[in-house]
């Protein structure tokens, strides 16, 4: 597949492609369990797509700040971010 038509490189397609699957993923899991929102320790009500949104949103932030502050090592930023993750889909 040639993706020099937009300078992209192969991890940011799969990047693109993970996140079009968990939209996939989730709208699938919405329609066969529907669920009603929660409040977790932030006193909002959440569904599972709030929570995926505030997981992506966070993990961007994590990224960026371990890009800036660190600078290298990034997978080690990805098992934090599912660490982020985790909590955000128990607790949030």
């Amino acid at each position: 597949m040639d993706l020099s038509w937009m300078a992209w490189t192969w991890p940011t397609a799969i990047f693109f492609m993970v996140i079009a699957g968990l939209l996939i993923t989730f709208t699938i899991i919405g329609v066969k369990y529907p669920e009603t929102p929660r409040r977790g320790v932030l006193r909002i009500e959440t569904t599972r797509g709030d929570r995926l949104f505030i997981t992506l949103l966070g993990s961007a932030f994590i990224n960026l700040a371990w890009l800036g502050l660190v600078g290298a090592n990034q997978p080690v930023a990805l098992i934090v971010c599912l660490v982020y993750a985790a909590a955000v889909f128990r607790w949030v």
